[in-house]
């Protein structure tokens, strides 16, 4: 038996519950592992809730990213062994698998090796935040030296990620934050220019960041009624990438602003590549580099147990945190 954290009812972090449930092995094309760590992202908040890309079956799991050890190995699966210290991306459906737990089954095509010279801690923050940015920025729009990206929402670990990745190719990032409060670390933490946009106007400071070109790209996960106003802070033939939505309120189509500029809005998750082997291959290797090299660095804001884990989701949802909440597992054996 195994303590796996399920909802019975979709809610707030308090619908939260641990089950004991029996393990089994795994199945062909399935692995084994104890779980070490496990990454906290905004979409598990958002399946909890009843508000995510897809409705949970009850009783349901919940968790896409973790670090851990491979305990057993399915019928069929290659390339590693038990004792493995590998990690587990988020490349699978909820409703079918999660890694808030002591010890889960999850599909081989979802682990990938513990980055060196990462640890358990460090390697839970790594790979929703950084292949979501490594798939916008990069594989979809090409992002390169002089390119001017938006970063709403920065101070988040997907935000901060961005950050990194658009740095690491040499862009202009320009970071947004509703308050000042997060400002100062966002210079810290590499963005070129913030903009608090409870106190500027974002289309006046982009242009000034910009020497009036405006950004190529935007990489929002917010949408919402602010859409229209990152449309004209755009270049001409600028993409907006949504990969959210935090917004309650309806996102409008920028009309105007996509005419007169020829702009691109399209819609993006992580999950249109992650499956992908050569493209995943492609994502591993630039993060595994930005590692090695210095350039990438997972930012990590709060550590809680497994047991806190309601008290992690209200965390989370506070919005106070800058960077990664990571829950780690302490086992009793």
């Amino acid at each position: 038996m195994t303590r796996v954290v399920r909802f019975h009812r979709t809610g707030g972090p308090e619908v939260l519950q641990f089950d004991d449930l029996p393990v089994g092995d795994p199945q062909r094309g399935e692995m084994r592992v104890r779980v070490e760590a496990i990454g906290l992202n905004r979409a598990e908040a958002m399946f909890r809730s009843g508000a995510y890309l897809e409705a949970p079956r009850l009783p349901a799991r919940l968790g896409y990213e973790a670090s851990a050890t491979i305990e057993a190995l399915g019928e069929g699966v290659d390339g590693f062994a038990p004792g493995d210290s590998v990690s587990v991306v988020p490349a699978f459906s909820m409703n079918d698998y999660g890694v808030y737990a002591e010890t889960a089954i999850v599909p081989a095509y979802s682990v990938v090796r513990r980055p060196n010279g990462l640890s358990a801690l460090e390697s839970a923050a790594v790979w929703m935040a950084y292949l979501t940015a490594w798939g916008a920025l990069i594989d979809i729009a090409h992002l390169r030296q002089g390119d001017a990206v938006i970063i709403p929402a920065a101070s988040s670990s997907v935000g901060l990620a961005a950050i990194q990745v658009a740095n690491s190719v040499g862009a202009i990032t320009i970071a947004t934050t509703r308050t000042r409060a997060k400002a100062a670390a966002l210079e810290d933490a590499g963005a070129a220019r913030v903009i608090v946009t409870s106190e500027e106007d974002l289309v006046v400071e982009v242009n000034r960041a910009t020497g009036g070109q405006g950004a190529r790209l935007v990489f929002d996960p917010v949408g919402g009624p602010q859409v229209e106003k990152l449309a004209e802070a755009m270049s001409h033939h600028g993409v907006i990438l949504i990969y959210g939505a935090l917004a309650t309120a309806p996102t409008p189509f920028p009309v105007i602003a996509a005419m007169q500029k020829a702009l691109t809005l399209r819609g993006y998750t992580l999950f249109e590549f992650i499956r992908d082997k050569e493209r995943l291959a492609r994502a591993s290797a630039f993060i595994r580099d930005g590692f090695a090299g210095g350039s990438l660095k997972p930012v990590i804001a709060k550590t809680f147990t497994l047991d806190e884990i309601v008290e992690a989701h209200a965390y989370m949802e506070s919005n106070e945190q800058f960077g990664k909440i990571v829950v780690t597992v302490p086992h009793r054996d």
